[in-house]
């Protein structure tokens, strides 16, 4: 090969070289690195709450009583207690019994063989309060129905000490008087019915006056039973 040859050949490898560098040395290749799919790790915030105080247990403290609930064992309704009388323990025999005797009565009030005293007061009767200055009083009683032998008997009381002012009076048409002696305070005046009339209850009619004569107060008991009282508080002033 002669110089000229050898020079050419030169020029040409690296032309070629030139050309190469072009199209591969400004070319690159970047490998991507693989996709991390793992799950990114939680945040944790620290809690700002204060940490649980744990109490230890007081061993000499007696622990409160839980007592089961009534309605867990109850068989029935619950009663409350009282002690007001029932008839929840009657005998049943003194039912018939009462009912039986109540047919009978009115039986034999009906046939005229028994005087029907269901109209009888059975019960005392309060006359209230009079008050007055007087030394004494004046009771002036009397039937205000049929005479009939109604007697009473009149007390008074005072300081706890009984005084009998008249006793087995007979009530008649006009007014018997009995004089009331008063202390200072209070006293009370008693008058009981000692038996019925023959027509029915004790009847009777009263007024009672001071020292003066002035009415204080006037009324009347009406077919009360025997040992019933017609009763007043008396007040001297």
């Amino acid at each position: 090969m002669n110089r000229k040859q050898f020079l050419l050949f030169v020029m040409v490898c690296f032309t070629v070289s030139s050309y190469a560098q072009n199209d591969f040395g400004t070319t690159k290749f970047k490998i991507n690195a693989p996709l991390n799919t793992a799950p990114a790790p939680k945040k944790v915030t620290p809690s700002t709450a204060e940490a649980a105080v744990i109490k230890a247990p007081n061993i000499f403290k007696k622990p409160d009583a839980v007592l089961p609930s009534a309605s867990k064992y109850q068989i029935g309704e619950a009663k409350s207690f009282s002690m007001e009388q029932t008839n929840d323990f009657v005998n049943p025999g003194d039912r018939i019994r009462d009912k039986l005797n109540e047919s009978v009565s009115k039986s034999l009030i009906a046939n005229g063989l028994k005087e029907d005293d269901s109209y009888i007061r059975k019960t005392d009767v309060d006359f209230g309060v009079i008050r007055t200055k007087s030394d004494f009083l004046i009771l002036r009683v009397r039937d205000c129905g049929n005479v009939d032998g109604d007697l009473i008997q009149a007390d008074l009381i005072y300081d706890y000490q009984h005084t009998i002012l008249v006793n087995n009076l007979r009530l008649g048409y006009s007014y018997d008087d009995i004089r009331i002696n008063l202390n200072e305070g209070l006293s009370y005046l008693e008058v009981e019915a000692l038996n019925r009339g023959q027509y029915g209850g004790n009847t009777g009619e009263f007024r009672i006056y001071d020292k003066d004569g002035k009415l204080l107060a006037t009324d009347f008991w009406d077919n009360i039973d025997k040992g019933v009282k017609s009763k007043f508080k008396i007040i001297k002033e």
